[in-house]
């Protein structure tokens, strides 16, 4: 069986990796962007961002735009979102800003509780967009 490639994007404008991974990784003929999970991490500072589940949201889907950017793609691109949330209370916060994100038809989607996210953030989200 032949080897893929595996190649991967780096924006500058995101937070950087807090382990072994990359932003993003795709492999040649794949026809998919895998998008590691962001969470609200400001990238000035690389701290968390203080606030709530909303407030948090938006910080990690701005910066999981600026990976999409940075591969050329935009949230028109994206086939498939999976949400992580340390509580399900948070769940019409994040519902909001996801629909300010995205417009019919919308992305496939998983929503699910965890115990625990890196860093204590209370929100993180990976998505997969399709290459063009």
């Amino acid at each position: 069986m032949m080897s893929m490639a595996r190649q991967s994007v780096f924006a500058s404008t995101a937070p950087k990796p807090i382990g072994p991974y990359s932003q993003a990784a795709t492999a040649p003929g794949l026809g998919v962007l895998f998008l590691s999970g962001q969470t609200p991490i400001d990238v000035a500072t690389g701290e968390l961002v203080d606030g709530d589940a909303e407030e948090q949201t938006r910080r990690v889907f701005h910066n999981l735009e600026q990976v999409l950017a940075e591969a050329g793609l935009g949230w028109d691109d994206v086939v498939k979102v999976n949400v992580y949330l340390t509580s399900m209370a948070d769940f019409e916060a994040m519902n909001s800003v996801y629909r300010d994100i995205f417009n019919e038809p919308f992305p496939a989607r998983t929503t699910v509780g965890v115990a625990e996210l890196p860093l204590n953030a209370r929100v993180e989200i990976e998505l997969t967009a399709a290459l063009r």
